[in-house]
């Protein structure tokens, strides 16, 4: 019997494992990246798609900062527990678009922690200036 005994337990924790979820990353909410811009999602729909509202800390432009639609895309959250996303911002109060990509982790502490890259895209005002109207970024975002 004594022999027996540390088989079952390891038995026990094996079949009990499968019941225990993991936590998945969702994107629904409000959030802030390292650079004090908020950003709050609304609920993915079936089809992985969603709208937002994203009010930016930083801009180079002197108009007065507002908040600005976004409009994106994420895989299934059934399918993966940390999924990647895309999302494009129509920043209205100036000239330039931004898309976002990355993925959404949950890291040691099962935290939720979003990944992004970016590409913002500016007017420029003839060919010969295309070369400096496209920026691109990193930003990592925190749920708020």
């Amino acid at each position: 019997m004594l022999q027996t005994t540390p088989f079952l337990l390891v038995l026990f924790l094996a079949l009990g494992a499968h019941s225990l979820s993991v936590k998945k990353c969702i994107l629904t909410g409000t959030w802030v990246n390292d650079l004090g811009s908020n950003m709050t999602i609304s609920q993915v729909n079936k089809t992985g798609e969603f709208t937002g509202i994203y009010y930016t800390a930083v801009s180079a432009t002197t108009e007065k900062i507002k908040k600005s639609p976004l409009l994106g895309y994420q895989h299934l959250p059934n399918l993966l527990s940390q999924p990647t996303f895309g999302f494009t911002v129509n920043w209205i109060f100036s000239d330039a678009t931004s898309v976002f990509t990355g993925q959404c982790f949950m890291d040691g502490n099962g935290k939720e922690i979003l990944k992004t890259m970016w590409l913002m895209r500016s007017h420029a005002d003839n060919l010969g200036n295309d070369w400096k109207a496209t920026r691109v970024g990193y930003n990592n975002f925190t749920r708020l």
